[in-house]
């Protein structure tokens, strides 16, 4: 209990003070006008409140992955608290606060645009189809995400298929229609949901007296029932994304770079809304290795559902809060990737757009550009999820890294203090590179040669970094 608390505690402390390192180190100026105010369009750019564009903020990015991503994280034992508390206060609030404060200064761009001012042409040729592909994915990912978990709470005649096709329609209306119809309007309820599901799983936790397993140097290890399989480093920095860092927090953060009305902010909406689903992360961790006894027996029930967190998730639910509050715990988990998935889509729109130079204020040129995205993305519906889960998360990642490495160039090129993201940046780099040389989905290759080539790439890159910075 002791580590879970001292967790929470260290993620706001984080928020608090290194928020403040982030934001002066930007320079946010709250005299300067924003997108909001100087390219209203009344559809995509559109002033709104602080806490609205908060709340859309966070639920845009706290899509499956602080919940699915947590529970999964949670087989590696209690080492996964320390990987969400440093990886959400040093990587990932840094990561989403200054890719969303370049997307306001430079007029609400989306995020391959801004990595292209700032790494190269090519860069952003590859980002445009890297981040519009992964967008796609994320779609699909969250429609068949909430589509199960719906279909697990209503009668058999209301299938998996048919919430996939409500859930497809829901997506289609919020992609098209102006961000204050649908997003701007729905999101305060879905923020109940997910505030009920955290409030309430935490409290049922304590009340019916569970133990949560503390972080000790003796049991700072692997507890994962496949060690040799799936090492710490890289499989658990793939496996705890969203609740870390994440690059797809980078494609929705221009969302509300268009919204808000003040730079200061910014603090408060980008990098408050990691930080929030940092906290998220944490309990779904915690609530993981506490519910079945510890974390061998959640592994046991992992392996037996075939890696199916859903079914913890779903289990645990009921278990705590009984059938009526576990139904609108699981109505909180529906809500977070249904809140994601939407904007995931709007962010490919509004992706292609900036590519295209193509106004969006006509609602037929949003029709030209939605379609073969929705198409795509219901055909994704189609193939396994597990494979799409897998690609999506090291996708996930590889975003991460080469945004890091754009806001850090940015820096470096302002004379600011680039450490902040370079650290970060080498880091994910290893990450990254080791986990697509190691994996069974990668290239397979041992682990010493994987890591130690992830090594060599982060030093390569740095040592590129700065002969060009000089």
């Amino acid at each position: 209990m002791i580590t879970f608390f001292i967790s929470i505690a260290l993620l706001i402390l984080g928020y608090i003070f290194y928020s403040k390192v982030a934001e002066r180190i930007f320079g946010a100026d709250e005299n300067r006008e924003t997108p909001a105010m100087t390219m209203k369009d009344g559809v995509d750019y559109m002033p709104m409140p602080k806490w609205r564009t908060f709340l859309i903020q966070f639920l845009n990015i706290a899509g499956l992955g602080p919940i699915f991503g947590a529970v999964a994280g949670a087989m590696w034992g209690p080492v996964a608290f320390l990987w969400i508390v440093l990886g959400s206060i040093f990587a990932g609030a840094v990561h989403d606060y200054f890719s969303g404060m370049l997307s306001v200064k430079h007029k609400g761009l989306s995020i391959p645009e801004i990595v292209g001012i700032y790494l190269g042409v090519g860069t952003k040729q590859f980002m445009r189809g890297f981040t519009v592909v992964l967008m796609v994915i994320v779609g699909a990912v969250f429609i068949m995400g909430p589509a199960k978990i719906l279909a697990s709470l209503t009668p058999e005649s209301l299938n998996m298929t048919f919430w996939v096709w409500v859930v497809f329609i829901y997506y289609v209306l919020a992609t098209m229609l102006p961000i204050d119809k649908i997003i701007g309007k729905i999101y305060p309820v879905f923020g109940f949901a997910l505030l009920f599901m955290a409030v309430g799983l935490t409290t049922a936790l304590f009340v019916k007296g569970y133990h949560i397993p503390e972080l000790t140097i003796d049991n700072l290890t692997n507890h994962h029932t496949e060690p040799d399989k799936f090492p710490i480093f890289p499989m658990m920095f793939i496996t705890i994304a969203c609740g870390a860092i994440s690059g797809f927090h980078a494609t929705q953060s221009p969302l509300m770079a268009r919204c808000i009305t003040n730079e200061k902010q910014g603090r408060g909406v980008f990098y408050g809304a990691m930080i929030t689903e940092g906290i998220v992360a944490l309990i779904w961790a915690a609530i993981g290795m506490a519910f079945y006894g510890g974390v061998g027996p959640l592994n046991e029930v992992m392996v037996a559902n075939k890696g199916n967190a859903a079914f913890v998730v779903n289990e645990i639910s009921n278990s705590l809060l009984g059938k009526l509050g576990g139904a609108l715990a699981l109505l909180g988990v529906v809500a977070a990737p249904i809140t994601s998935g939407d904007t995931a889509f709007r962010s490919a729109r509004l992706i292609v757009a900036d590519f295209l130079n193509f106004k969006q204020s006509p609602i037929k040129n949003r029709l030209i550009i939605s379609i073969p995205l929705f198409a795509v993305g219901f055909g994704l519906t189609l193939v396994d999820f597990a494979v799409i889960w897998r690609y999506f998360a090291w996708s996930n990642q590889t975003l991460a890294m080469i945004v890091l490495w754009a806001i850090t160039v940015y820096l470096a090129r302002e004379k600011k203090f680039y450490w902040i993201t370079l650290i970060p940046a080498l880091f994910m780099t290893t990450v990254i590179t080791s986990y697509l040389l190691f994996a069974p989905e990668g290239f397979g290759l041992s682990y010493t040669v994987s890591v130690s080539a992830g090594l060599i790439t982060a030093l390569c890159f740095a040592v590129l970094f700065f002969v060009k910075t000089k």
